[in-house]
């Protein structure tokens, strides 16, 4: 063959071999800043905070209504994503999914052998999480397109079965539709939680069924004054807090706890004896101050109410994390209480799915 003929016969096999399909790479490769405002999020842009798998339970929602997926993690907020879902007449459905399949290296049989790296498969008639491309508006097939690096960051920290709600205006409660610092949904069953707000005249609430083990997770709101505490995905507690200095820090900052060994029944007026040893992450924006030790004085000027303090601190151990935040906890619109359409479920899927549907068609 002359060599011109074997060039060619090689450029092809190139050009249409699964191999010599080029994958785009779609979005920002880093993260924002933890505390930009997500309304200024352009196309491609998102914020991973840092993730450990043994945290707890992990969820995403996906609002259509803002084309933004967030992403929860024991209860708070740990990443959140510029998308671009299912265009006019390919409209993603809403719903509460779970992740029924994983593959990092995807590829579509529907159009034309195209990537669509890090897919997360919702529903076996093709419906997903993938990277892809990110316009600023819905544009999809009906998958939801992820930025390639954020993608890769929630592919490797999800597991099977984890909790997915899309939702959109209309249909779903305002807290879900426009998520906030606290997961809006139950991460075990996707349904929608009602806050229990705290009655006028109390200070803190313990729920008598809390769960007995898992990891713990806490979110305080200088904004509202109020400190939320998860276990294994569910909320276990809320009190009011005061601060001594409120401008002492601000922004999001996150620590976690290096050492529980003080006594957790050693109190003292400061509010910070029985506390253990907390060092802050670093998370995108305060990245200088990972591992940094947080001085007494600052644990100490954040006092919550002496029968809260005797439920949380037993519980405080190495890995316990914090988060503290400007946002609000609270909603912050309102609206009618609406519940989500449910898709089909686990148990009726060999009922309704036959085995020739289990075909590749991921869009």
């Amino acid at each position: 063959m002359p060599r011109t003929g074997i060039m060619l016969t090689l450029l092809a096999a190139l050009v249409f071999s699964p191999v010599g399909f080029a994958v785009p790479f779609w979005g920002d490769k880093q993260s924002s800043p933890v505390d930009t405002p997500l309304d200024q999020l352009e196309p491609g842009a998102w914020i991973w905070g840092g993730d450990d798998e043994r945290a707890g339970p992990m969820a995403v929602v996906v609002s259509l209504t803002e084309q933004r997926a967030y992403v929860y993690r024991n209860g708070i907020l740990i990443g959140v994503a510029t998308i671009s879902s299912g265009r006019p007449g390919y409209e993603t459905p809403t719903g509460v999914f779970t992740v029924l399949q994983k593959d990092e290296d995807h590829r579509s049989n529907l159009y034309g052998n195209a990537p669509m790296p890090y897919q997360q498969r919702l529903t076996w008639d093709g419906v997903a999480l993938h990277a892809g491309g990110l316009p600023g508006y819905p544009e999809s097939h009906g998958c939801v397109h992820l930025p390639s690096e954020f993608a890769r960051l929630l592919f490797d920290a999800s597991n099977l079965g984890m909790t997915v709600v899309v939702a959109k205006e209309g249909q779903a409660p305002v807290s879900v539709v426009h998520p906030g610092p606290l997961s809006p949904i139950d991460a075990h069953t996707g349904a929608d939680v009602e806050i229990p707000l705290l009655a006028s005249g109390n200070s803190w609430h313990w729920s008598d069924d809390a769960p007995a083990e898992g990891p713990i997770s806490m979110v305080l709101s200088r904004s509202d004054r109020l400190l939320v505490v998860y276990r294994n995905g569910m909320e276990v507690g809320r009190s009011r807090v005061e601060l001594k200095r409120p401008g002492l820090v601000t922004g999001t900052r996150a620590y976690i706890v290096e050492d529980s060994s003080r006594s957790a029944t050693a109190m003292d007026t400061d509010g910070a004896a029985g506390m253990p040893s907390w060092i802050a992450i670093g998370v995108p924006g305060y990245e200088s101050t990972a591992g940094r030790p947080i001085p007494a004085d600052r644990v100490s000027q954040v006092t919550v109410p002496d029968g809260f303090k005797a439920k949380i601190l037993p519980l405080l151990s190495p890995g316990t994390v914090l988060v503290a935040t400007d946002a609000r906890l609270s909603a912050q619109n309102s609206g009618e209480h609406l519940r989500l359409i449910d898709s089909v479920g686990p148990d009726d899927w060999l009922e309704e799915i036959d085995t020739e549907r289990h075909v590749d068609t991921a869009r």
